[in-house]
């Protein structure tokens, strides 16, 4: 991975953000996970990392890969 995975969580106010892998601060802040989502992933595809969405009570939901994936599916 070129870049800093980026994940989208909620934070303590109960608005969402996007935020770089080791970051103290957020790469973006909105009001829906939707709005967060779509940003991860325009930052993580320009980054070529993961993009690792979580629910509101820190599981991870799923995760999109943007970059090198050591598993690539097969066609």
């Amino acid at each position: 991975m070129k870049g800093r995975n980026q994940h989208v969580t909620k934070r303590a106010d109960g608005s969402w953000q996007v935020k770089g892998e080791g970051a103290s601060r957020a790469s973006f802040v909105t009001t829906t996970q939707r709005d967060a989502i779509n940003r991860g992933r325009i930052i993580s595809s320009n980054q070529q990392s993961e993009l690792i969405i979580h629910r509101p009570d820190g599981r991870i939901r799923a995760r999109d890969s943007y970059g090198f994936d050591p598993f690539p599916p097969r066609d």
